[in-house]
């Protein structure tokens, strides 16, 4: 299994933790520079995880429709964009 393919599989949660821990190790500075590298890279790949994520989540939310004087009259899909 390839490293994305593993990170595909994380949840979100799952994922934003170990990014927020690759960011914590990124600045402390102490890690070696290939190793910051390898850990950017991956990095890069559970942060486009967390955006597709929401991105997927943001386009299930239903957007109340109103009527001409502001009263909810029933709800639509949410259109990202």
């Amino acid at each position: 299994m390839t490293e994305d393919a593993g990170i595909a599989e994380l949840s979100f949660e799952d994922a934003l933790r170990e990014l927020e821990g690759i960011v914590a190790k990124l600045e402390s500075g102490d890690a070696p520079l290939q190793q910051a590298i390898d850990l950017y890279e991956r990095g890069d790949a559970l942060r486009k995880q967390c955006a597709a994520r929401l991105d997927a989540a943001q386009a299930r939310i239903e957007a109340i429709r109103t009527d001409a004087s502001g009263q909810p009259v029933g709800t639509t899909n949410f259109a990202a964009g």
